[in-house]
């Protein structure tokens, strides 16, 4: 029985189902085998041969997925702004889609399976890879690795990086979606061949050495949440409290350890949204803590140059000698942490006056250096702030520049109970296994947990909760796969894509177009 392509109605409920599935393999459900029938579902529903319909379908799923995806952002700076980023989000399956149809038009890539479905993913991977640099600086929330922090998938990131994960889920969707062709025309030995060649192709991530021995020795590390109050995008505005709730949780750490056990404890980003190397009061309560722990304290706090705008940063506080190195993040969130063409967005939404003062840009890689007496030398520490987490560039520059461990200090208060900071965890959890790094995200308000460096979670605290976290760290030198040649990898999957949508409109032109493949008969030969 040949197969038949879906209508253009059930198309779009192809899509639309796709959408909802691939979020559903995302924190909070969590059910990541989802993420591949998500996309073998949308691989079907681009059966037609048309470029703009394609984008259509593209566009669709992309909504269904992006807007359930990114429903804190609604609550965090409001309605316009959130359906306006969801939309751009799309933008790029819809792209994939326009691509597709062209690329599998040369008759090499429309007459074989064994090249739809690496075309079809590099396809993918590519509009990833641009939305990590476009629009503004790009923004890379929901690409697939980061729902595979669980699955043998997710173990490949130690070989190529979050691009690659990426891939290897597209393949797996588009496998089982010929699968579900071979089944619908009743071939049980090829629709079974896909199957297990889908299930190899999953299995194979534990196949993979992911050493989490210690080779530097062991970081024995602190790290506060004190929470702050639950008043969503107000929550800052009672700086001393959460100045204080950071520096009671800091001292009730002596309920587990005693003074100078810990080589430094680690405050979240806006632990204290006082400058403590500005205010006295805000300066003499960290330099009180420290001493009490006889440990540095790293703490995330604000700096406000006198040229203007303001720096979101890291400070280092030696229990002697008070501040001793601090990092700038260098990505500061659009309309967020800073209002691009802030007139035209004004227009749109009066929530882009929130952000008062422009967050500006740091300029050097995100290494802190502690000197541990115990240790006896100068440990490196990978520190990355907030949303970074989300950019390959970044985190792999912290960890190329001597970092041994990952801190991701973050603050998930101005979300409120979304699955924002779950999502955000699982991220973390990913670049723990791509560069072999024990990982600590800590949060003001939660989720909060202690990774390994093959990314299992150890400890986790809950959400709007005061909890302290006490782990020994091993201490790790040696360079992944992904992070010695992960932006090669990135660069090649960059460059394939788009030169796969170049093959297909040549190989169309060469080909009269009565004998170009209908859409019947590529899915058949794709079966």
């Amino acid at each position: 029985m040949p197969f038949t392509p879906p209508g253009r109605l059930w198309s779009l409920v192809l899509a639309v189902g796709a959408g909802l599935l691939a979020d559903a393999g995302f924190p909070g459900l969590g059910w990541w085998p989802l993420t591949f029938v998500g996309i073998a579902l949308l691989f079907l529903a681009m059966g037609r041969d048309s470029a703009r319909w394609n984008a259509l379908v593209g566009l669709v799923f992309g909504l269904t997925f992006f807007l359930p995806h990114l429903t804190w952002v609604q609550g965090s700076v409001g309605l316009v702004p959130w359906v306006a980023l969801s939309t751009v989000e799309a933008a790029s399956v819809a792209a994939v889609g326009a691509a597709w149809a062209w690329a599998r038009r040369g008759a090499v890539i429309w007459s074989a399976a064994r090249y739809q479905v690496p075309v079809f993913a590099l396809l993918w991977v590519a509009a990833e890879e641009l939305r990590q640099v476009a629009p503004f600086g790009g923004f890379p929330w929901g690409r697939l690795a980061f729902s595979q922090a669980d699955s043998p998938l997710g173990r490949w990131a130690w070989a190529g990086g979050a691009p690659l994960v990426s891939l290897l889920v597209v393949v797996v969707g588009v496998v089982l979606a010929l699968g579900l062709i071979s089944l619908r025309r009743i071939d049980v030995g090829a629709a079974s061949g896909h199957v297990l060649l889908a299930a190899a192709v999953l299995g194979a991530g534990w196949l993979l050495p992911l050493d989490t021995a210690a080779q530097e020795g062991h970081l024995e590390i602190g790290a506060v949440q004190g929470n702050v109050p639950d008043r969503g995008l107000d929550a800052f505005q009672q700086q001393r409290e959460v100045l204080e709730n950071h520096v009671t949780g800091t001292h009730a750490l002596l309920d587990r350890v005693s003074p100078g056990e810990l080589d430094v404890v680690v405050w979240p980003e806006n632990g204290s949204d006082i400058d403590p190397r500005v205010d006295p009061a805000a300066g003499t309560a960290v330099l009180e803590a420290a001493r009490a722990l006889d440990a540095p304290i790293l703490v995330g706090t604000q700096e406000f140059p006198e040229t203007g705008g303001r720096y979101n940063v890291s400070q280092l506080w030696d229990p002697e000698l008070g501040p001793v190195d601090s990092y700038a993040k260098q990505h500061p969130a659009p309309f967020a942490e800073y209002v691009p063409m802030r007139d035209l967005a004004r227009r749109f939404s009066d929530a882009v006056d929130r952000v008062s003062t422009d967050m500006l840009p740091g300029q050097e890689v995100g290494l802190i250096e502690l000197e541990s007496a115990r240790l006896g030398r100068t440990v490196g520490l990978g520190d990355v702030i907030c949303f970074e987490v989300a950019y390959d560039d970044l985190v792999r520059d912290a960890v190329l520049a001597g970092g041994e461990v990952l801190l991701v200090q973050t603050n998930n208060a101005t979300f409120g109970r979304t699955d924002e900071s779950t999502q955000q965890l699982a991220m973390s959890r990913l670049r723990a296994i791509e560069h072999g790094r024990a990982t600590i995200q800590i949060s003001t308000v939660g989720v909060s947990g202690v990774i390994t460096p093959s990314g299992v979670l150890t400890q986790e605290t809950g959400l709007f909760t005061a909890e302290q976290m006490v782990a020994s760290l091993p201490l790790r030198s040696e360079l992944t796969p992904a992070t010695r040649f992960g932006d090669a990898v990135a660069w090649v999957l960059r460059v394939l894509g788009p030169l796969t949508v170049l093959a297909g409109i040549a190989g169309a032109r060469r080909t009269p177009r009565a004998e170009r493949p209908t859409t019947r008969r590529a899915l058949e030969h794709a079966a």
